[in-house]
């Protein structure tokens, strides 16, 4: 099927379109500990930072976890084996998957899995371009929800799924269980998961990773607020606000926030929310691991562990799970 036909068939649930992100906004900003989903850093402004940031000297993800891939990538894919069906979830401008597709042994098809649209399309077409025995089969959706998954013209052996950059640190923990368990019914007995995962490390390091001396990921992290007054027509201080990021030891997580300024009342449609200086919103978290505390919670949702690969300073790891129980607790 054509990357365009696809692509016009994406289920509802764009931002702006259906209503979601009015109502996942308005229901964050009205708890009593205001919060924001991450996921909505990624209009095409803020696809751009996040690119930026990823060429940080201080944000070591990108860079650990494409050596990681870089030197075991025969081993990967042999795990992962022949004839398969590949699916990324956040696929972003899919350079990542690049790693797995120019290494794997005839895969059948790879579907990108992103809720940006128009670079979904542009990626797709270049992907189709410079793979052309592979189908590509792009779904626009948000991936934390149910969408329907395309179904390759070929017979395949079984589903992959790649899920890198340690996006599952965004998850707390009971979502991070219902995901995986969602990935383990998607991809089905004996189907994989190839996933990036940050480990535990000084504070200090996490510090400088979450607050760049270039200010890039405050300007990502602003450009939350941007996109709601254009999207919603709200009426956010950006001046107003600022980025606050920090380790919090006793949950092992990095937690990045938007301190307000100053009083002010937000609009949001026939709603209002009003804040006062020293308000926070809470806009993304970031777990980190270890591997015995990665391992558990993998096995809750249905995955063993088949390998682990990790840097000289096991700052990052890079693991291939196989799904084997889809009756787990």
């Amino acid at each position: 099927m054509e990357i365009e036909k696809l692509l016009r068939q994406s289920p509802p649930g764009i931002p702006g379109i259906d209503g979601r992100f009015y109502s996942e906004v308005l229901n964050g900003l009205s708890k009593p500990k205001k919060e924001l989903p991450s996921k909505y850093f990624y209009d095409e402004k803020g696809s751009r930072l996040f690119d930026s940031i990823c060429t940080l000297d201080e944000y070591y993800i990108p860079r650990l976890e494409a050596a990681i891939m870089s030197e075991y990538i025969n081993e990967i894919v042999k795990l992962i084996g022949p004839e398969v069906y590949l699916l990324e979830y956040g696929s972003g401008n899919c350079q990542k998957a690049r790693y797995l597709l120019n290494k794997m042994d005839r895969p059948v098809a790879y579907a990108p899995i992103d809720i940006s649209k128009k670079q979904l399309f542009e990626v797709s077409i270049k992907l189709q371009m410079d793979y052309p025995e592979l189908e590509v089969l792009p779904v626009c959706a948000d991936y934390t929800l149910n969408f329907d998954l395309p179904v390759p013209q070929k017979t395949y052996r079984r589903k992959i799924v790649f899920f890198p950059g340690s996006t599952i640190s965004n998850f707390d923990p009971i979502p991070a269980k219902l995901f995986l368990k969602n990935v383990a019914f998607v991809c089905g007995v004996g189907g994989g998961l190839v996933i990036g995962v940050d480990l535990k490390k000084e504070p200090g390091v996490l510090h400088k990773a979450y607050n760049d001396s270039n200010n890039i990921t405050a300007a990502f992290n602003l450009n939350l607020l941007e996109r709601i007054n254009r999207e919603l027509h709200s009426n956010f201080d950006l001046n107003g606000f600022e980025h606050y990021a920090y380790y919090n030891p006793k949950e092992s997580r990095v937690e990045m926030h938007l301190v307000c300024l100053k009083n002010q009342m937000v609009y949001l449609g026939n709603n209002s929310v009003s804040f006062v200086k020293g308000d926070s919103i809470w806009t993304e978290s970031s777990y980190k691991y270890n591997l015995e505390e990665f391992e558990q919670l993998a096995a809750t949702a249905g995955f063993r562990v088949e390998k682990v690969w990790v840097d000289d300073k096991q700052w990052f790891s890079v693991q291939y799970l196989v799904v084997t129980d889809l009756d787990s607790n």
